[in-house]
């Protein structure tokens, strides 16, 4: 079994603009925005995308293999124990069990919400919700203030806020938000049922539970109108607005709720490692954020992606040596004993792993 698996890029259409981040990662000639904001790491998640239905694999991973390019899920559908681990194979089946993804907006995103768990298997006939979780890989220059709309500060009435998405009133829906400012280094969680919406020029990590469920209510943005079907998961209004929680929520309650303090888990001398999203925050997933400035050694007994978030070195298990740059991105396998991290002069590395 390979120790260490590179994970290339996976850029996904979506309803709004941005990406010209994820064309400067792999050095494109001319980076630009676009409809391909989004790239999905390590997912075995199909996007849902309507009138592009004949796409019946975008949103899944390849992977290359002896030269040759697989989906992620056959190859963890081969080997399931040695890539996610006996325990959680068992309870999870072949499902990593979140998503994980860069996402890069031009503009800001449709107004949404996302269902709970119990919301998911009562209508939805799913096991899994949309809870999310961001963390904050820096924002565009030229963007004055960068912000997201997270819950409502003015809630609306029912009523009024069902009349304003029929009659698409943009100017009331913004004014039951207030904007939030964010910036490098932030870390926010986004469960199941809170309206949201991420502004322009915000470059991320977000991570989620393995769906691609959401409610819009705004219909038009870059240019293109939601069709019907994908503005309330093929439902009727009321029932779509019936996911969200109208509860208001001061700014300061939301900084203090739903902002993550990073703490300290471990330090070696050589590697400090964070702990962002942990038990108390979520039962979806794991995020860690691990500095090195020297070598370390990295052990878990869980599979788990890791992401290159600044500076340079190399990652090594058995045979297998990886130079690794911002951008990049690995699956380690449950089967890998230990991964040797050798920073150049210093690395940063987000963890991202199943909920242990």
């Amino acid at each position: 079994m390979i120790k260490i698996i590179p994970l290339p890029p996976n850029r996904v259409w979506r309803t709004y603009f941005g990406g010209k981040s994820l064309d400067l990662i792999v050095g494109e000639n001319s980076p630009q925005d676009s409809h391909f904001p989004e790239d999905w790491i390590a997912s075995l998640t199909t996007a849902v995308n309507p009138g592009r239905e004949h796409l019946s694999e975008e949103g899944l991973s390849s992977v290359s293999i002896e030269g040759e390019m697989i989906l992620l899920k056959s190859l963890i559908e081969k080997y399931p124990e040695d890539i996610l681990g006996e325990e959680h194979y068992k309870k999870h089946g072949a499902s990593t069990s979140f998503l994980l993804k860069f996402l890069d907006s031009a503009i800001r995103l449709h107004i949404q919400c996302h269902p709970t768990i119990p919301f998911a298997k009562q209508f939805l006939n799913s096991e899994y919700g949309k809870t999310e979780g961001y963390y904050i890989l820096g924002t565009r220059d030229d963007v004055e203030f960068p912000f997201i709309y997270l819950g409502f500060q003015n809630p609306p009435s029912k009523e009024k806020f069902k009349e304003a998405i029929e009659k698409q009133d943009i100017e009331f829906l913004e004014s039951c938000f207030e904007k939030i400012p964010v910036k490098k280094g932030d870390v926010f969680y986004v469960p199941g049922g809170l309206p949201h919406a991420i502004g322009e020029g915000v470059f991320m990590i977000e991570i989620l539970e393995p769906t691609d469920l959401a409610v819009r209510i705004e219909f038009e943005k870059a240019g293109y109108t939601l069709p019907e079907s994908a503005r309330f998961m093929n439902r009727g209004i009321d029932f779509a607005l019936s996911m969200f929680d109208y509860t208001p929520i001061p700014i300061n309650t939301i900084k203090s709720k739903y902002f993550i303090q990073e703490r300290l888990v471990s330090d070696t001398g050589t590697a400090k490692e964070y702990q962002l999203f942990d038990k108390t925050i979520t039962n979806c997933f794991r995020m860690n954020k691990l500095y090195v400035t020297q070598n370390h050694t990295l052990k878990k007994d869980h599979f788990y992606i890791l992401i290159v978030t600044d500076g340079m070195g190399q990652l090594k298990s058995g045979e297998e040596t990886f130079h690794v740059k911002f951008g990049d991105k690995f699956l380690i396998p449950a089967a890998t004993e230990l991964v040797e991290i050798n920073a150049k002069s210093s690395l940063e590395l987000v963890i991202a792993m199943p909920a242990v």
